[in-house]
């Protein structure tokens, strides 16, 4: 028996016996009661009275904004909606711990000021998931939150101009966060900065401005994703250790309209990428930094772009090999005057596969005989004049390209030299469900099977279009 003058033991929290009670009535009315589940205050004060590390369950209904300032799991069953009613932020978190799952976060604010946002999270080792995110400024705005996980969610935005939007995604100093099989949809930049050793897989990224936006975001693995019709598919900055795989990278066609940017970066090795239909597939200003560093660019599907590459005149010490240009309008450009040296177009023996060389391969070893040179002179013209870019392969342009064939003195010093072109096209890896355009995969088809027959015949090769 207890005696009479002991007191009760307060909780481990410091609340007393009839204060967890009422946690559990309020828990009980919010889960057992869904048509009630909108009343103001219900789920703050669900999460108010949970003790830390507590895993609350939470039917469907329609509640109010909450402010999350404990380590819990907030898990959603059956669609539960938390409604920002327009104004602020949606869900606050400001403490680490904390897993969020199962809701349809919507209406925040549009303050740009304030960066009103569906979920915005300080605290390392968040973890959001499979939650939808519907006329929100921010989507998921995440800082200093290291050790995180987003996953599964889709995250949309306000039907505003573009400008006016917020990002969809930002990452703000928090290393090593996965951000995998997420949806995003047309929100303004996925932002991803200061934040090391970050991992972002197989996203749909579609209708933004930039799909993705690195800055000072070293060893990072990027594979997987797709980034589609974007302004800018993927633009990457003073960051070094770069892993950009398997991407399908298509239709970036905005006013810069790079499928994949790269600005003062080192050690990028990208490889099995498709930059389909973009302006630009690759642009490349100021990279490698480091006179010491070389970059690599193997096995990527360069086809149906305005430029296939486009690099900066000053730039040095990328490799290309295993790579397919296919039907670019330019295959490889350069932005102003001058043109790129001490770059590499094969690699052990190894070129690329370009559409339009017109060269032969005698001896059947699948390598042309004679060095591919991406020198017309139309070409040069367009690299200060990118406007003319509409007059390619067109009569007009042929005839330039043929003169300066007849008068070599026309002829301009080549952009890139590649001592071992690949007479077949080679394999290029597809992320998973996803497919190149069925024109390209029947053009490969078509390139493959004259190609052979060429070699066979033991006959110069002609240039081949479409």
């Amino acid at each position: 028996m207890r005696h009479p003058n002991r007191r009760s033991r307060p909780s481990s929290t410091g609340r007393q016996p009839w204060v967890t009670v009422l946690a559990m009535l309020v828990a009980v009315a919010v889960i057992g009661h869904p048509d009630q589940a909108g009343a103001a205050g219900d789920l703050q004060a669900l999460v108010d009275a949970a003790q830390p590390g507590s895993v609350l369950t939470v039917t469907a209904g329609t509640y109010d904004p909450v402010v999350i300032t404990k380590p819990i799991t907030l898990r959603g069953v059956g669609g539960p909606v938390i409604d920002g009613g327009g104004t602020g932020t949606v869900v606050r978190i400001a403490s680490p711990d904390v897993t969020l799952t199962g809701f349809t976060i919507r209406s925040s604010g549009n303050s740009l000021d304030r960066e009103d946002s569906g979920v915005f999270a300080e605290g390392a080792r968040m973890t959001l998931t499979d939650n939808i995110f519907e006329d929100v400024l921010f989507g998921i705005y995440l800082r200093q939150g290291e050790h995180s996980v987003i996953t599964g969610n889709v995250i949309g935005a306000k039907d505003l101009e573009s400008g006016r939007r917020g990002d969809p995604v930002k990452l703000w100093e928090s290393p090593f966060t996965v951000f995998a099989d997420n949806t995003v949809e047309s929100g303004r930049d996925v932002v991803l900065w200061y934040s090391e050793g970050i991992v972002i897989r197989g996203n749909l990224i579609q209708r933004g401005r930039y799909g993705l936006h690195f800055m000072y975001s070293h060893d990072a693995v990027v594979e997987g994703n797709t980034l589609r019709d974007n302004s800018v598919g993927a633009f990457l900055m003073y960051s070094y250790n770069l892993t950009f795989n398997d991407n399908l990278v298509v239709g970036n066609h905005g006013p810069s309209g790079y499928g994949m940017g790269l600005k003062d970066m080192d050690g990028v090795e990208a490889s099995g990428n498709q930059f389909i239909g973009n302006r630009v597939g690759l642009y490349i200003d100021n990279s490698p930094t480091k006179v010491d560093l070389v970059q690599h660019f193997t096995g990527n599907l360069f086809a149906h772009n305005d430029f296939g590459v486009t690099l900066l005149p000053a730039v040095k010490g990328n490799v290309f090999s295993g790579n397919a240009f296919v039907e670019n309008r330019e295959q490889v450009g350069v932005a102003g005057s001058g043109t790129p040296r001490d770059n590499d177009w094969a690699a052990g023996g190894i070129g690329n596969h370009w559409s339009d060389f017109a060269g032969y391969d005698a001896d059947g070893d699948g390598i042309g005989d004679i060095s591919h040179r991406v020198d017309d002179l139309f070409s040069a013209l367009t690299d200060t004049k990118s406007e003319l870019i509409i007059f390619s392969g067109s009569p007009a342009a042929r005839l330039i390209d043929a003169a300066a064939r007849a008068f070599p003195t026309l002829r301009p010093e080549p952009k890139a030299v590649d001592p071992a072109p690949l007479i077949d096209l080679p394999p290029i890896a597809v992320p998973a469900g996803t497919s190149p355009p069925a024109g390209v995969t029947v053009l490969g088809t078509v390139l493959l099977t004259l190609a052979g027959l060429i070699v066979a015949a033991g006959r110069p090769r002609r240039e081949l279009r479409p």
